[in-house]
Order: C-alpha cells, then sequence, then structure tokens
C-alpha cells in the first residue's frame, strides 16, 4: 500500500491558508447573484491558471477543472457554488459587501474558497493521484440560489459524465466550527413552487349568496389544502405546504373575480416528489368544488432531496477525523438545495460545515447579519482534499 496523502495535503493547505482567507474575504468583499457571477469566475480562472490547471467555462459563469489520471478507475467530483443572494449586508466587517442589496448570506464565499483551496491542495499532488488512477473534477457551480438550480444545467452540461462520487459542503451556523454535520439518507427537502388562481363571479359582500365567493374559496384552499395532503401522504415522507403570499380583491365591500394564492411545497422522499402533482391538482379541485370557482394550479418543480449515499457519508466521516475535525450528527432540513441534482447522477454526499465561533451567536443564512469564523476556510478545504484523495483507497480495494 502506498503512503497515505492526508499529511502533505494537510501541510499545503496550511500553507495557503493566508492566501485563501484574503480571498474569501475578496468574493465576500464584491458578491453576484445568481448568473451574473463574472468578476468570481474571472479571478477563479487567474489564481487556478497560476497553479497549472486548465479551468473551462460551461456557460456565461462558473468552471470545470478535471486533474489527475487520464484514464481514472474513479473519478471524483468535489462542488462549489459561487452565487450571492439580493440581500443588503448589516455585518460591519472590514470586508462587507461593496455593492447595495447583494451580500454572501449563505456562505457561497466559503464554499468557493474551500473548493479552491482543494484544488490548489490537490495540485501539488496531481501526479500522484495519476499513479494511483483518480481523477478529480473540480466544479464551480453558478446560480445555487434560483429554482431549478444551476447545478441542473451543470448536469445537462455533462460535468457529471463519468464520476463516480461527488462530494460538497454547505455552513452551518448551528454548529461550531471545527465540526463537522454528517448525515446518511435525506438531508434536505424538495421545494416546488405552487400558485393557485381561483377565477369567479365577483359582486358586493351583502349578497354572497349571489357570487362564487371567491375570497371564502381562497380561504379554504390555505387551511384545507394542507389538512387533506396531510391524510392523502405518508408523514414520514415530511410532506409540508406552506402559503407566503395572497392577493385577493381591493374593496372591503366588494368580492373579488380573481384571487392567487401562492406557496412552496417541501418533500423528504423522492418517490413522493416525483409523483406528487396529479395528487395536488385532485385535492385542490377538491378543496374549492362546493364554492363553483373555477382554479388553476401551477405546479412548477423546483430541486428534488438531497439524499447522502451512506458509503459517501463514511467517506466524509474519515477526512473529517483525518483534518482534526468532529464529526456530529446532524438533522435533516426542509430547505431546498440544488446539489441534488448531481447526487440523481452519481453517489455521493453534502456535509454541514460548522462556522460559529465557540460560544459565540448563533446566526441565521439568508440573513445580512451573518458572520461566519474564517477557521471555517480552512475546514472546508481540509474536508474537500480529503475526501478527493481518499478516493485512492477505493482503487487499491479493488486491485
Amino acid at each position: 500500500m502506498t503512503a497515505p496523502l492526508a499529511p502533505p495535503l494537510l501541510g499545503a493547505i496550511d500553507r495557503l491558508l493566508p492566501e485563501l482567507i484574503d480571498f474569501r474575504r475578496d468574493l465576500h468583499a464584491n458578491p453576484e447573484l445568481s448568473w451574473q457571477e463574472v468578476r468570481t469566475t474571472a479571478r477563479l480562472r487567474e489564481r487556478l491558471e497560476q497553479a497549472g490547471l486548465e479551468p473551462r467555462a460551461i456557460g456565461e459563469t462558473g468552471l470545470v477543472v478535471d486533474m489527475g489520471a487520464r484514464q481514472p478507475r474513479r473519478r471524483v467530483a468535489l462542488r462549489g457554488d459561487i452565487d450571492a443572494l439580493p440581500v443588503r449586508e448589516r455585518t460591519g466587517l472590514d470586508w462587507s459587501s461593496t455593492r447595495d442589496g447583494v451580500c454572501h448570506a449563505c456562505g457561497h464565499d466559503v464554499h468557493t474558497t474551500a473548493l479552491l483551496g482543494a484544488g490548489l491542495a490537490l495540485s501539488e499532488v496531481a501526479d500522484e493521484l495519476a499513479a494511483r488512477h483518480v481523477a478529480v473534477r473540480l466544479v464551480f457551480q453558478p446560480a445555487e440560489e434560483v429554482m431549478p438550480g444551476g447545478a441542473l444545467a451543470y448536469v445537462r452540461a455533462g460535468v457529471m459524465s463519468g464520476v463516480d462520487t461527488v462530494y460538497a459542503v454547505h455552513c452551518d451556523p448551528a454548529l461550531d466550527v471545527g465540526e463537522i454535520g454528517l448525515r446518511e439518507g435525506a438531508l434536505t427537502a424538495a421545494a416546488d413552487q405552487l400558485t393557485v388562481t381561483l377565477r369567479g363571479r365577483g359582486g358586493h359582500t351583502s349578497r354572497p349568496f349571489l357570487t362564487e365567493d371567491l375570497t371564502y374559496a381562497l380561504a379554504k384552499v390555505i387551511t384545507d389544502v394542507p389538512a387533506v395532503l396531510s391524510r392523502r401522504v405518508d408523514p414520514r415522507a415530511g410532506l409540508v405546504v406552506v402559503w407566503g403570499r395572497v392577493t385577493s380583491g381591493e374593496a372591503i365591500n366588494v368580492i373579488p373575480s380573481t384571487g392567487v394564492v401562492q406557496g412552496t411545497v417541501r418533500m423528504l422522499d423522492v418517490g413522493l416528489w416525483e409523483e406528487i402533482g396529479p395528487l395536488l391538482h385532485e385535492v385542490i379541485d377538491g378543496v374549492v368544488a362546493p364554492y363553483g370557482v373555477d382554479a388553476t394550479v401551477e405546479h412548477v418543480r423546483g430541486v428534488p432531496p438531497v439524499v447522502n449515499d451512506a458509503s459517501a457519508v463514511a467517506a466524509l466521516g474519515r477526512a473529517t477525523m483525518a483534518a482534526g475535525m468532529r464529526p456530529v450528527p446532524t438533522p435533516h432540513s426542509l430547505g431546498g438545495e440544488d446539489f441534488a441534482w448531481m447526487l440523481h447522477e452519481s453517489e455521493g454526499a453534502l456535509a454541514r460545515l460548522g462556522t460559529r465561533a465557540p460560544g459565540g451567536r448563533v446566526f441565521d443564512l439568508h440573513q445580512g447579519d451573518l458572520v461566519v469564523d474564517e477557521q471555517a476556510v480552512r475546514n472546508g478545504t481540509a474536508l474537500l482534499t480529503l475526501a478527493a484523495a481518499g478516493e485512492w483507497t477505493r482503487v487499491e480495494r479493488d486491485d
């Protein structure tokens, strides 16, 4: 058996860390929205080419880089999302966003930098990876924050072709820095959009019996649809319908002729996600039928659930401990994550990256006051690097 790669890789990461922190701060100060990550992509390309790597573009923004064996026995992909959110920053940091109303409120600047650091560290042992018949693909993916997500576009462009395993990390401000949250099976939920438009004969509120009381029917959709679904679907699927917007009417004494309610449909079960559409239509039509209104249902599929493969989670656990961090169990979330599209193509796993300063404040994602302990840059880099390097052990087991 050949010597392990962990010690030289961790040494390389320690040497790179000051540069990586500076790089992350630069990204944080210059965030870019989904599909607009032009500067981010240029900065990444410049640094990757300095390391002798050959990044290639997929579409307008984002990059893919291959290294290691040209005809590998195993190919591992590492993914980092590069886009920011339309949120105003409120941290007061010296490297706060310079773009009004845009900031890295989800930690993608950390994800991107960790992937860059992994690429730079692995480039120092690229010949060794090739000798061990392992290839590594870095995927700097745009547009995670929009549905159905840049990951789907990248999958359709072929970035998962030949990939055996894919790994990613996501910042988790509920975990202390140095902790890595791991979970087999469903980690995040499918996230779809649901719009119900009702139309009927309006009229005066003094004579509802001469109308089709559309506002009342909307109220029944809001309350009864989630209730009926809770009795039609196995609760272990984790299905939840939550409404976020309702519009109906302009005057208090007028029953309107149109109204709209919009929300999200989330679930942890992939099989249910693939079949939920007809059931949504059936339930909504049944709820509004007594009121004589016409219902138009628009169900837009967003992203599937992230379902972590057990062997990939085990590999992340080994990488976590080899990097001197602590693996901890993590609960599943009903948030959506387009990394799930990549997991439809190969086995893999998403890990939660602890970002909270020990004993410090618990922040929340997608909020303008999010502050990340910068040791997370090192930890994310080490986790991705060692997970990729660990693929050579699978090759050795096959020998």
